[in-house]
């Protein structure tokens, strides 16, 4: 009994953890694999590396939530007469074109990657190198007016582009989010409009993710592995309705460097961990 009472605190942390990095741009996967080596769940191997990735879709069920208003294309204007949102549904169509390239490299390389770049060492480097690129970024911006201003105005070559720069996020350590509002504050696009974006594109990739990943596994699981899922995926939701909030209420007044330093910081952490260990 109390065995199973602490595996599930364990998954309350993971979900705690993964509601809080999946949209603040420090890597939600970087810090789950770096918080399982100090607080390791008592499943099989073939299960968390599913479970790292699925527990996404609670987060990812906030964000529909939230932004359901501007992402669902339809309204009633009376009973009977459905009203079409053609912007919206030209948006889903830029994040379709934004999907292709990860899709792509995610397909020929994810095996790869998983096998060979889910280590400390590569985790460390990725969290200081772009902790590095935010700061300049934001610096190199200061002297900047953003080009695209809102989500409806960026174009179907813009979402191409920042959906080559989250590419780089199949790196573990890099940042779904990170990757692609680099990417938007590099070609012009504002802070609140890469946001917004990123959680536009977040839908499709990460239930494609956990997809690949459940029929990867199987849908076959024991009850204790559908409550790990279950428990780890209500409360990455819960907190990441707080944290998506807050985020948007804070790059309207501030900029994405404190999310630098706090990356080259924890990069540093893991770095002088491991070494030492």
């Amino acid at each position: 009994m109390i065995e199973h009472g602490i595996e599930v605190l364990k998954v309350i942390f993971l979900g705690i953890v993964e509601g809080i990095t999946e949209w603040l741009p420090i890597s939600s996967t970087g810090h789950m694999l770096l918080v399982d080596e100090f607080l390791q769940m008592n499943v099989s191997e073939a299960f968390k590396d599913m479970f790292f990735v699925v527990i996404q879709l609670g987060a990812i069920l906030a964000v529909v939530i939230l932004f359901w208003e501007k992402m669902w294309p339809f309204q009633r204007k009376t009973p009977t007469q459905p009203a079409v949102r053609w912007d919206t549904i030209q948006m889903w169509c830029k994040v379709v074109v934004a999907c292709i390239p990860g899709a792509v490299v995610t397909i020929l390389f994810d095996d790869y990657i998983e096998a060979h770049l889910h280590t400390p060492t590569v985790i460390a480097a990725a969290l200081i190198l772009y902790g590095v690129g935010f700061i300049l970024i934001e610096n190199w911006n200061k002297t900047r007016t953003p080009k695209v201003q809102t989500l409806a105005e960026i174009t179907y070559r813009t979402a191409f582009l920042i959906g080559l720069f989250q590419v780089l996020s199949i790196i573990p350590g890099t940042s779904r989010s990170g990757s692609t509002i680099i990417g938007a504050l590099l070609i012009g696009v504002s802070r609140v409009a890469a946001a917004e974006f990123t959680f536009f594109l977040a839908v499709p990739v990460m239930f494609g993710l956990s997809l690949l990943k459940l029929l990867k596994f199987g849908l076959v699981f024991t009850t204790p592995e559908l409550v790990t899922l279950v428990v780890g995926s209500l409360v990455a939701f819960l907190v990441s309705l707080v944290v998506i909030k807050f985020l948007m209420g804070y790059i309207k007044k501030h900029d994405f460097k404190v999310f630098g330093w706090y990356r080259i910081v924890l990069g540093g952490v893991v770095l002088a961990y491991f070494a030492f260990k």
